[in-house]
């Protein structure tokens, strides 16, 4: 149904303004990992239009005494396109890729809005909810890869 492919940082920055930023400027979409080593883009296109994106960088959580971990970020779906499975493809795929690495955990900020889904893709919560200002309520949550 979908196509997930490797995609630049800056095909990422349209959807990550439009739905994880619209209150900011475009120049608060490009992260300083963007371009780190290590770092990756993935896309799902439907009818060769982007609908989902998410980014994976090279990131160590200090609360966490694993070594190897990597760090998800941006993850967002038109809405259009929600629950028809492309953020889960795209999470996945980018699992895959980490694993293989040989990485041992995932992990992110995520809104509290969307913990569930994270839950969902077989995350768990870790530590106490916290402010991101200026987008409210996040918590960590991370996957054991091992």
């Amino acid at each position: 149904m979908f196509e997930i492919k490797e995609i630049t940082p800056e095909m990422t920055y349209d959807i990550r303004h439009r739905i994880l930023r619209p209150h900011q400027t475009m120049n608060y979409c490009i992260y300083d990992t963007d371009k780190q080593d290590g770092s990756f883009h993935i896309g799902a296109f439907y009818m060769d239009k982007l609908i989902s994106i998410v980014s994976f960088c090279i990131e160590d959580n200090p609360d966490f005494s694993i070594e190897k971990q990597y760090r998800l970020r941006a993850m967002a779906t038109l809405p259009e396109f929600r629950k028809m499975g492309a953020g889960r493809e795209i999470v996945n795929y980018g699992e895959n890729i980490i694993k293989v690495k040989g990485y041992d955990i995932l992990w992110c900020k995520g809104r509290t809005t969307v913990q569930g889904y994270y839950e969902r893709l077989g995350f768990s919560p870790f530590g106490e909810v916290f402010d991101y200002p200026p987008i409210g309520p996040h918590i960590v949550m991370y996957k054991d890869l091992r």
